[in-house]
């Protein structure tokens, strides 16, 4: 980790903390539901982990992201346990938990794209793109399929458009052969930006309503 470029430490920290922040998030979600402490670990991975383990299966990339590196399911299963233990306490920091929340958004679509990349330099941009998208959004679908909800992607303010902005602008800035670490830099703020300035501002995609009864 230390040989990376400081650009990359500073993204790997944040994934890091990203995975703790999902897993956290989706503890308190278990606990909405009553679920019991094995569930919510297990939650707290599958939120984390989930995109990144169905990117790399529509991939084809192997070994998969958690078992490649074991000590991701420990962090995110002792995240979600540590949160039953201070479920106060973590209830009542919902402005922080969005930050990172919108953090995770942007780095997880950054590395979704940077794995695409790696597996076939030669992959068409939108390959590229969908894989971001899914390593970035995945993850939070499968948890509230899991708790019964309509997943926050399709009900809520902007989600995957913002995942899908920040893969086109990082994968052109790479296929340009522009800075990495200063356009890695520029697509962070990009990202973060867009998606708490749609939080702030609610900013939804149109919504589609059907009435069968209204003529």
């Amino acid at each position: 980790m230390w040989a990376l470029p400081s650009t990359d430490i500073v993204l790997y920290a944040l994934f890091v903390v990203a995975l703790a922040a999902e897993a956290m998030t989706a503890a308190l979600a278990a606990g909405k539901r009553s679920m019991d402490w094995a569930g919510v670990c297990m939650l707290g991975c599958i939120t984390a982990l989930g995109g990144g383990t169905i990117r790399d299966v529509l991939l084809g990339h192997y070994p998969l992201v958690w078992v490649q590196h074991p000590s991701f399911l420990l962090l995110t299963a002792g995240a979600a346990f540590a949160t039953i233990l201070i479920a106060r306490v973590v209830h009542r920091l919902n402005t922080a938990f969005l930050v990172l929340d919108a953090i995770g958004l942007v780095v997880f679509t950054m590395a979704g794209c940077d794995v695409a990349r790696q597996i076939d330099p030669s992959s068409s941009l939108i390959i590229v793109v969908v894989a971001g998208m899914i390593t970035g959004c995945a993850g939070g679908v499968l948890r509230d399929i899991l708790c019964n909800d309509v997943p926050l992607l399709f009900r809520a303010e902007l989600y995957a458009s913002v995942s899908i902005i920040t893969g086109l602008f990082y994968s052109i800035g790479f296929g340009l052969k522009l800075n990495p670490e200063l356009w890695t830099a520029l697509t962070f703020v990009l990202g973060l930006s867009f998606r708490l300035l749609a939080i702030r501002y609610k900013w939804e995609m149109p919504k589609f309503v059907f009435d069968e009864n209204r003529r």
